[in-house]
């Protein structure tokens, strides 16, 4: 696992529907209905680095007021996880994945793929391409599809980046990394022992923690 760089902040990672209940997670790495083809997380949990976190429960309520909000794909992704996905991906393929060797914004926790589902009806909506579609069509300049399917693509890019918190990855209209991911170190934790809040300020548990 990369531990160059540095130095780090303290890794801060918060559950997101803990912050912003209409998140919607559709945790695909958790199911078999993903480009492995099983699931490759044990729990449907989605994490962020606080401020990262921040921004985006920002931007999900500038979407409330155009009638959507955030359905998140995937956040932060351990870094055993990206060397499995690095692995399994034809070369050719690679820019969809991250070099393990490096590793991903994602397992920083500064990483989030995310879409948009209607508030009328509480489904997610169609873009261009499908999540995680290893083609041209998942481009942002993608000009296939619909023009409402481009539109709710555009909305939404332009819904993460207003603010300068998040930028869009060109091949990826769902991906968005965290301006300050450079801040923060490769993790490869498991959502398991991420703890809540509230279970992290029980006495005596920094020092239990210490002693791992």
């Amino acid at each position: 696992m990369p531990s160059g760089g540095g130095p780090f902040k303290p890794s801060a990672l918060v559950e997101l529907v803990k912050l912003d209940s209409t998140i919607k997670l559709d945790i695909r790495y958790a199911t078999a209905n993903n480009f492995v083809g099983k699931a490759v997380y044990s729990e449907a949990r989605a994490f962020l680095q606080r401020p990262a976190a921040e921004a985006l429960v920002s931007a999900n309520l500038r979407l409330k007021e155009r009638g959507y909000g955030l359905v998140v794909y995937d956040a932060y992704r351990p870094w055993s996880v990206t060397k499995l996905f690095w692995g399994i991906t034809p070369p050719d393929k690679r820019m969809f994945v991250a070099d393990p060797s490096i590793g991903s914004v994602h397992n920083r926790g500064c990483a989030v793929d995310v879409g948009l589902y209607d508030l009328r009806t509480g489904l997610a909506v169609e873009m261009p391409g499908l999540y995680d579609e290893m083609t041209e069509r998942s481009s942002v300049t993608y000009t296939g599809g619909t023009a409402e399917q481009r539109a709710r693509r555009d909305l939404l890019r332009k819904a993460m980046e207003q603010d300068g918190s998040f930028l869009v990855y060109p091949q990826e209209w769902w991906h968005y990394d965290f301006k300050d991911f450079r801040d923060y170190a490769v993790q490869d934790i498991p959502f398991s022992a991420i703890l809540p809040p509230a279970e992290s300020r029980k006495p005596g548990l920094d020092q239990i923690q210490a002693g791992k």
